[in-house]
């Protein structure tokens, strides 16, 4: 997914195309790693100074919805990234002090399951956390250890 394709699905899909949305896929555009919603209200009101937090809610929730945005759970926050795009399925590795993000082309829950009789499948996430090259100093060391 690239910006041009974000707001082209929102268009298509009979949404406003409003500056504060604009603005919002911008940021995600930008980043390739996950940002908390508290990051996003940051950047968004450089340029949106009363802009609620509710309204930044929304429309995560509505670009999530609408395949823009992807979202997970961790450290007890939901934190997002722009989406991947396409329909080649795969995972990521997660920096937990970053949040950049590293594309994992082959599926673990085909060596752990397979496909389990009785059963559909529709949907998995797998993701592993961990810390980046970057960000793998005396800190990352510290975390990974457990100090």
């Amino acid at each position: 997914m690239n910006l041009e394709q974000a707001l082209n699905t929102m268009k298509s899909r009979g949404y406003k195309y409003t500056g504060k949305r604009e603005k919002m896929v911008r940021i995600f555009s930008g980043r390739d790693r996950y940002l908390s919603a508290k990051e996003v209200m940051e950047e968004m009101q450089k340029d949106y100074p009363g802009l609620s937090v509710d309204t930044v809610y929304r429309n995560l929730s509505l670009f999530e919805e609408l395949d823009i945005i992807e979202g997970t759970e961790w450290e007890g926050e939901r934190r997002y990234r722009f989406h991947c795009g396409g329909d080649h399925h795969h995972h990521h590795l997660i920096c937990k002090e970053c949040g950049r993000t590293k594309r994992i082309n082959v599926c673990p829950m085909n060596a752990l399951l397979g496909q389990p009789d009785d059963f559909k499948i529709t949907d998995h996430k797998f993701e592993i956390y961990g810390y980046c090259s970057e960000c793998d100093g005396e800190e990352g060391k510290e975390q990974a250890e457990g100090r």
